[in-house]
């Protein structure tokens, strides 16, 4: 059994994380999403810790002070993928159950598909499988995902999202709850993460053909949409389950938006243990 662990090493790079919960308990990984840190998970995760599961969230590459790099090709999801594994590796408990919201669920995705023996089982949301996101991409999908394309400018996203983040009545209409949208401004912007995090956006070009085509799913599998999405479309998150050759629960949350973890963490959770209990 390991110590806890509040950093972990890649490389050259060091990742902060949050492990809280019983250290003796079956863990649990929680991947955030963009603009967001590992503390997204902290209305989520006391509802795992009650159940014996212990949990660990790192704040991931482009977001950890000392994991920032500036290179768009330093983001290739297979890099990202090996960050996680690092995290396993420094874990060293078997494999893990692991779960991911927004750009946090496209890396699960990863992977569960290239190393399905390190996971126990996998929860996904918001972000479908990528084979199903691509097929969503003509049926309404691609109008979705303009601001993906704003994202590959240079500075500019920056300068954008540091006005939104320093208003709060821009910050009130990204839909998060108060208490998260108000730190935004501090978590991303003053700190110092916006550029690394809107590399996770501009290194898409450097994605391998791998890296776009992970392949069949074969852990067993849950994935949370939200019906309130202003991101994701229904299409995607339906056609998800053609990509999972293993037990599989596609969930709907109704009346929500994309922020589920802060906005619906009860339901998360229960999305969660129905899952690793399962």
């Amino acid at each position: 059994m390991s110590g806890r662990i509040t950093e972990y090493r890649n490389g050259d790079y060091v990742f902060d994380v949050i492990d809280a919960g019983p250290i003796d308990g079956p863990p649990i990984v929680l991947l955030h999403g963009f603009p967001q840190r590992a503390s997204g998970w902290d209305l989520v995760t006391p509802r795992l810790h009650e159940q014996g599961y212990r949990t660990l969230a790192p704040d991931l590459r482009g977001y950890s002070p000392r994991a920032r790099p500036a290179r768009r090709r330093d983001y290739a999801l297979g890099l990202l993928i090996g960050d996680v594994l690092a995290l396993f590796d420094a874990l060293g408990n078997g494999p893990v159950h692991l779960v991911g919201h927004d750009w946090g669920s496209m890396l699960a995705w990863g992977v569960a598909a290239r190393h399905p023996e390190r996971i126990s089982t996998l929860t996904t949301l918001s972000v479908p499988h990528p084979a199903a996101y691509r097929a969503a991409m003509p049926r309404g999908q691609l109008l979705r995902s303009w601001y993906m394309a704003v994202f590959q400018l240079p500075k500019v996203p920056e300068l954008l999202l540091g006005k939104v983040f320093r208003s709060p009545k821009a910050r009130a209409r990204v839909g998060l709850p108060p208490e998260y949208a108000d730190r935004l401004y501090d978590d991303i912007i003053a700190s110092g993460a916006i550029t690394g995090a809107l590399n996770w956006y501009r290194g898409l070009p450097f994605w391998s053909r791998s890296d776009r085509t992970p392949g069949m799913i074969t852990v067993p599998t849950t994935h949370v949409w939200s019906d309130g999405d202003f991101a994701l479309s229904r299409f995607g998150a339906q056609r998800t389950g053609r990509s999972v050759q293993a037990p599989y629960e596609f969930r709907i949350i109704t009346g929500a938006n994309h922020w589920l973890p802060e906005s619906r963490p009860d339901e998360v959770a229960d999305a969660v243990l129905d899952r690793v209990c399962g």
